[in-house]
Parts: structure tokens; sequence; C-alpha cells
């Protein structure tokens, strides 16, 4: 087994000779054999959820939610079982990734707190080694801000970034939108309203609600609240980051080693899900009911009411997923499959009920976990590893294929 830091792998990324993904053989190193022979240097596509937690994913039995893609992704690579996130809240865990920090040194104590500009980000380091740097969907570097700019380009610069497109999630945005003046204050509500009809504030009101804001919802309407959005599956919002990505990758040339991330939206709560993800969970497309019902829940929800969310919070985990394939499908079309890292991770849990808690911020593996695949070259195939990982620092023990 080898173990290579982030550091290590950026440093090793950003010359001709590196091996393929960063990570040397052990044994093999200056002066102890024949010089490798140079080695392209690998892309990188990084599915980043928000609040995906670590075990609703292939390899907990329990679950009926399809996940081909994923499973595909686990068979060509490694699984990690026992990753785990340096905070379990969106914007320091997200912050602690950018800076290969841990909690207490990367600068973001809580959601409301922007990046520092003066620290140096993972994307920068590989922008600086000739990588071209892409991101899309909710990057949340920037928390502190109301608006992201109607390009979702204001802080991809400052970022490392050498394109990308910001989004708000889904809290930030529909509040920037209700704020004078009303209207599109970022890239995904500012679509919404190109639209013929606009959608923007039927969005916005919709999202209002199941936060509360609008006097509606049983016990928390983010996850209570579990009919479907009123916007169409083209106007959702992790389609429209998925496509966002995928236009960011066609503009890359032939050749030039690239790094994505695609930062969805979902699962993370309100449970808004489109109709046509209704209908193949609740029927009549399919019916799947094969979820446990929450840990040591002593709460106001019924069992009825906690399926429906688990039903909700699938259908967002599935539609990721069918995302994943299309990626994959557009990597071997551009014939860059092979020489692809392809990472899935979360940037934490979600409790989904256990213990009567929902969301993250708390200490338990379901909020402080998270789900975390490695395949491409030489990450070794099929396995699945129980190494004590984070997310933060990157330093991933990888088996690597003779």
């Amino acid at each position: 087994m080898s173990r290579t830091t982030r550091r290590d792998f950026l440093r090793q990324a950003g010359t001709a000779a590196a091996t393929a993904g960063g990570l040397s053989i052990a044994g093999c190193g200056p002066g102890e054999g024949p010089p490798e022979p140079p080695l392209k240097r690998p892309n990188i596509l990084f599915f980043l959820p928000d609040q995906h937690r670590p075990d609703w994913l292939l390899s907990n039995p329990l679950l009926a939610m399809p996940t081909p893609h994923l499973d595909r992704l686990a068979g060509r690579g490694t699984v990690f079982t026992r990753a785990v996130c340096a905070s379990p809240v969106c914007a320091p865990s997200r912050a602690c990734l950018a800076a290969g920090k841990e909690y207490d040194r990367c600068g973001v104590v809580a959601n409301g707190e922007s990046y520092p500009r003066d620290q140096t980000t993972y994307y920068s380091l590989l922008r600086e080694a000739g990588y071209r740097v892409l991101g899309c969907g909710k990057l949340d570097l920037n928390t502190a801000e109301v608006a992201l700019g109607i390009d979702g380009k204001r802080f991809i610069d400052d970022w490392g970034f050498s394109d990308g497109i910001d989004g708000p999630g889904k809290g930030r945005g529909f509040r920037a939108y209700f704020r004078e003046p009303i209207g599109a204050k970022d890239a995904y509500y500012a679509y919404l309203d190109t639209l013929d009809p606009a959608v923007g504030e039927i969005c916005a009101e919709d999202l209002a609600a199941r936060y509360g804001l609008l006097g509606r919802g049983q016990g928390d309407g983010r996850w209570a609240a579990t009919e479907p959005s009123p916007l169409t599956d083209e106007a959702y919002c992790d389609n429209w980051i998925a496509r966002n990505g995928l236009s960011l990758l066609d503009e890359v040339p032939g050749g030039e080693p690239w790094h994505l991330v695609v930062n969805f939206a979902g699962p993370h709560p309100p449970m808004d899900i489109t109709r046509s993800m209704e209908r193949r969970y609740r029927g009549p497309d399919r019916v799947i009911d094969g979820f446990p019902q929450p840990h040591a829940y002593d709460g106001p929800l019924g069992a009825d009411h906690h399926l429906r969310i688990r039903q909700n919070y699938a259908a967002m985990i599935e539609n990721v997923d069918r995302w994943l394939g299309v990626y994959l499908e557009r990597l071997e079309g551009r014939g860059e499959l092979d020489n692809t890292i392809v990472i899935y991770a979360s940037d934490h849990g979600e409790m989904l009920g256990d213990h009567s808690r929902w969301g993250k911020s708390v200490p338990y593996q379901a909020s402080v976990g998270v789900p975390l695949i490695f395949a491409g070259p030489q990450v070794l195939a099929g396995v699945k590893s129980e190494a004590l990982v984070s997310l933060a620092e990157f330093s991933i023990p990888v088996e690597l294929a003779p």
C-alpha cells in the first residue's frame, strides 16, 4: 500500500514525469530502479453532491435505491467506507477541502463566512501546474455574500478556477431573489427567468414555503414537505448544474489536462423532487419503498411520512447517479475515460431523522461521514478500504494495481 497526500499529488501531477494519478509505487522511487517513462497527466472529474450520507450508497444492502453508475464506478475503483469530512457544515467543509486544511486551520468557522481571499486553494495549485480548472454548482466558498453575479463568475478567478459557474444551492438563491430589487441575483435564477414562462419567482416561493417562511409544512418543512416541485426536469437545479459542467468540459481542447468539480445542490433538503422523479418512486412508473425507518426516532412524523422523505432523498441521489452515467459516457466519447481520475464524495452527511435529528452539524457518523469513491489510472479496482481518511486533507491511501 502506498500513501500519497494531496500536496504530493498536485506536485506530481504538475510535472510531465508524474505517474498517473500523482501516485508513486513504493520501491520504485529515485535511485531505486530504472526511471519511469513519462506518462500523460490525468484529468480529474470530481462529483461533489451536497449532504449525501455515507451509508446511502451501494455498500448498504438495506436500500433498494438504483445507482448503476455509482456501482460501475466502484467496480472500477476503490470505495473508502470510513471517510469523514472536516466539519459537518457546508461552507467550512468545502473550505477545508479547498485549502487542504482541517477545520481549526482553514479560516471558515461557519456558514456565512467566506473563504479567505489570500489563502491558496488546491484549484489554484492545479491551475499553476498547467491544468484547466473548472467548477460549477454550489461552490459555497463565499457564503458571506448575497449575490453571486448573474453570470456566476464573480469569484471564480479568486478561487483559482480557469472558468466556472457558481450557483446558490437551495437556500441562498430564493433569499437573494426576494431582496430588493426583487429578481435574480445569480446564474441559476437568471436562467429560470429566461424560460417561457419565467419561473424564477415560482421556484423562490416554493423553496421559501418549504423552509417554513410562508407558514407551510409539518415539522421542519425542508424535510417534511415531500410534494413535487413546480419545476420541470429541465429547470430543476441539479439538472441545470450538470448541463453547465458538460458545457465547461466541451470547451476544453483535446489533450489539455483538466479538473472539473460538479457541485450538486441535492440531496440537500428541501426534498423538492420533480414530478417525473416522484413517479419513479411512488408510481405509476415504478414503486420503490424498501427503506428502513430512522434509528431511535421520537418525533411527530409517522412511518408513511418517513417513507416519503426517504423516497425523495433517494430520488435525488439517483438523479445524480444518472448524471454520473452521462459524464462517464461523455468521457468515453472524448477518449479520456482511461486517463481520468473520477472521484465521488460529499461535503457532509444527513441525519434523516436518526436520533430525532435532521440535517448535519452533529458528531454522529451519519452527519460527519461521507461517501468516497476513487477510480482511474492505477487505482486498484473493486476494493473496499476501511482506512480512516479525511476529505479535507485528501490523504487517501490507495492500493495500486501492479
